[in-house]
């Protein structure tokens, strides 16, 4: 029995071991006008400060919002909180609405999307500035595509029964994040072709590109390809990036 099946047999003999994990949201989403046009307002004051508040703030673009939910051991307890902050936010919204989908609204030009502001000081002046650079490396209709983080954090008992050790290292630990996240990049291309819920996109993004793809139109000028899953996580919407602050 190789040492990895021992370990897993260790998981499953011990299923609590799995109690506790630690969960957390960081869901993005564009503010549209009444007509689906990106929002030309500032980040409304009523949802506070962008650079200081724990749970709202902005992304890349002034219009792109970003909610962050409290660390949660309870999925329903962290869905419920992304909730309470979409609730709060509508509330303070007036005309505006949020975007649901992740590829990006009508967007006619690049100067319609406005950079992040958050404030004079050094640190907020920085975070505009990286964008800015952004802006110039990869175009501003790139960054404005929305999505979903999932962060996750195992508990120590998880640690101790997949170690068989009382005290385990922090070295030890890493380690095994980063056999996770090479398991991951190994597999993941399994998630957005069973569950990619992206094949259509409006027709302004493709004007932005120079996708050689034969993208279909529908009368409204949305463009689609009719096998495609996630044109969010394809070639066509997701250059690298590092990650930003």
């Amino acid at each position: 029995m190789t040492d990895f099946t021992q370990r897993l047999a260790r998981l499953a003999q011990n299923p609590d071991a799995l109690k506790g994990i630690a969960r957390g949201l960081e869901r993005e989403a564009l503010r549209i006008t009444s007509k689906g046009h990106l929002a030309q307002t500032a980040h409304p004051d009523a949802l506070g400060a962008a650079l200081t508040h724990r749970w709202i703030t902005t992304d890349f673009a002034e219009s792109l919002l970003e909610f962050i939910t409290p660390v949660n051991t309870s999925v329903k307890g962290m869905l419920d909180e992304l909730q309470d902050i979409h609730r709060f936010t509508y509330q303070q919204m007036g005309d505006e609405q949020l975007w649901p989908m992740s590829m990006p609204c009508v967007v006619a030009s690049e100067d319609d999307i406005t950079l992040a502001q958050y404030g004079s000081s050094n640190i907020g002046r920085m975070k505009t500035l990286y964008r800015q650079g952004l802006k110039h490396r990869y175009g501003s209709v790139m960054q404005v595509i929305s999505g979903v983080h999932f962060n996750i954090s195992l508990p120590e008992t998880f640690w101790q029964h997949l170690y068989h050790s009382e005290t385990v290292s922090q070295a030890a630990v890493t380690q095994g994040y980063f056999d996770l996240i090479r398991n991951y990049y190994r597999h993941g291309w399994m998630i957005p072709y069973l569950f990619g819920a992206s094949p259509a996109l409006c027709g302004s993004f493709i004007k932005h590109t120079d996708s050689p793809l034969s993208f279909e139109h529908m009368p409204s000028g949305t463009c689609y390809l009719p096998y495609a899953t996630s044109l969010r996580l394809s070639d066509l919407a997701t250059p690298t990036t590092p990650r930003q602050i």
